[in-house]
């Protein structure tokens, strides 16, 4: 089976290079036919498992769209062959020509199609290079944007917000954060808005920024409902144990259903969060009075206590 669809698309390519061919009496190759015959080689070689060939039948039938200037053609050939090249686990070479491809959807004028290859081609690159996999996605954001489809922007954006979270980079994750909280305030989606200032604030304390994180709260009480939520009261109630050097108070919030059951990525930003001096717990009750006649510890002692360090 796969010898006799190689040997179709060996046929198929010898078409195409026939309708490229000039002569006395033509002039011009015939692209669109030499398109089609290399794309019917691609889906053969495809079916053959032979991926490296249905490849560079899609690079080939691309480049005859281009020339025949059927760019939306030719853009769907590109995302082929990274599709034939992601089969092969070459996936950063796979991104590179999906990339292509959306910049020429966008210069055909469909901006929607060239917005879902970035997307597939962010999730495609993810789990092997995710600072890429931030870049395809605002990018798509960016589309969405420009075509005033906020919903969908605003979705991409907190991909590449989770993203730059894992992988700590909080500077950038707390500029694509506040970018999400201004469109959902401005499609009036309030209370996602709480849910996004408490991920900033979240944020602001793992770079031990105090002073950002209460501002950020301070500006939320502009958002209709803000401060009667309880969002906005579990927020003040972290803010005031991280202040006051509380872990008992902060586990407390963080631990909350409210924190908890946020996206994981956040969620495991409240319960890693540890107040400024090294989380020591406050004791819940002071030691009981030592018998008469026992000495109070020295201070080498009760240095001793933590010289293991924390657990």
């Amino acid at each position: 089976m796969a010898a006799q669809k190689i040997n179709e698309g060996l046929e198929h390519l010898a078409k195409a290079e026939k309708y490229l061919k000039t002569g006395f009496l033509k002039w011009k190759p015939d692209y669109d036919s030499a398109a089609s015959e290399y794309g019917k080689a691609a889906v053969a070689f495809k079916n053959a498992k032979q991926f490296e060939q249905a490849k560079d039948a899609c690079l080939r039938e691309a480049v005859a769209h281009e020339n025949n200037r059927a760019l939306f053609h030719a853009a769907k050939a590109y995302e082929q062959a990274g599709m034939m090249l992601k089969e092969m686990q070459k996936l950063p070479e796979a991104v590179q020509l999906i990339e292509k491809a959306s910049m020429m959807y966008l210069e055909n004028g469909t901006p929607d199609t060239a917005a879902m290859a970035l997307e597939r081609a962010g999730k495609l690159i993810e789990n092997v290079d995710p600072e890429k996999a931030v870049q395809l996605y605002q990018q798509t954001a960016n589309v969405f944007e420009n075509e005033e489809r906020l919903r969908q922007a605003v979705e991409l954006l907190g991909k590449a917000s989770r993203l730059l979270v894992r992988g700590r980079r909080f500077d950038e994750a707390t500029l694509s954060i506040q970018k999400e909280k201004n469109i959902y305030k401005e499609i009036e989606n309030y209370p996602t808005c709480y849910k996004k200032t408490i991920a900033q604030v979240l944020v602001h304390l793992h770079r031990n920024d105090y002073v950002a994180a209460e501002r950020c709260v301070r500006e939320s009480y502009s958002i209709p409902g803000f401060s009667g939520s309880e969002d906005c009261a579990a927020l003040e109630q972290l803010l005031e144990g991280y202040d006051q050097q509380d872990q008992d108070q902060v586990s407390e919030v963080c631990n909350s259903p409210l924190f908890k059951y946020m996206d994981n990525d956040y969620a495991k930003l409240g319960l890693s969060l540890v107040v400024p001096g090294g989380g020591i717990k406050k004791k819940s009750a002071a030691p009981q009075a030592k018998s008469e006649g026992a000495t109070a510890p020295t201070a080498e002692e009760d240095e001793d206590e933590y010289a293991g360090g924390l657990c």
